[in-house]
């Protein structure tokens, strides 16, 4: 080794990273997150902490944005046979998955006007990629999938909200939910065959 060329010196890791703000604000869920909690999480001074995001409404926001990053949109099968009804039934029950595994999230990102430039174009290559593979018009790809996730978000929301309220009257937590994720599902399945129909005859979303 060259004597003149140094190793960098190795300093300690940053402890305040947005990785490391987002894995922490996940870990707490989104309902409830505080600075001095994500701050603790972190190993520093909430003020410390405020010097990055100067506010829990931002804090929440990045948080959500990181869960948003992370979450693997079901896509087609491809080389497989799978109509699209198929596709989009799976597809809601990944956006179910989605809130019913982070609390909280729905508000941000069915709140198109507050969407970051990530997330939109996130959202753009995913009905890019469902309307080629079923060779639709983009903007039918974008009509069906929005439709889908916006009502599926909203509606899981509430169910798991419900299912998560304390009852006065004994009831299973498991069996409760099981029984509304059932309608949930039903419901979702009459609105993907609706819009599919709708998606035929109604001539401003045809290609």
């Amino acid at each position: 080794m060259d004597p003149e060329k140094k190793a960098a010196p190795r300093g300690r890791p940053r402890l305040i990273t947005q990785e490391r703000i987002a894995d922490a604000g996940i870990e707490m869920g989104l309902p409830n997150i505080t600075f001095v909690g994500v701050a603790s999480a972190l190993g520093v001074t909430h003020m410390a902490l405020y010097k990055h995001v100067p506010s829990l409404a931002e804090l929440k926001h990045m948080v959500a944005e990181e869960i948003f990053r992370r979450w693997e949109f079901s896509l087609p099968k491809v080389g497989e046979q799978e109509g699209l009804q198929n596709y989009l039934v799976r597809f809601s029950d990944s956006v179910r998955q989605f809130a019913k595994t982070y609390p909280g999230v729905t508000p941000y990102v069915i709140r198109r006007l507050v969407a970051t430039p990530a997330m939109l174009e996130k959202i753009d290559t995913h009905q890019e990629e469902v309307a080629q593979a079923y060779r639709i018009g983009k903007e039918q790809s974008r009509w069906l999938l929005a439709t889908i996730a916006f009502h599926g978000l909203a509606a899981a929301d509430s169910v798991y909200s419900a299912a998560r309220q304390e009852s006065v009257v004994p009831t299973s937590y498991e069996a409760e939910t099981a029984e509304m994720e059932g309608d949930l599902a039903q419901g979702m399945h009459a609105l993907i065959a609706g819009a599919l129909l709708q998606l035929q005859l109604d001539p401003q979303l045809q290609p």
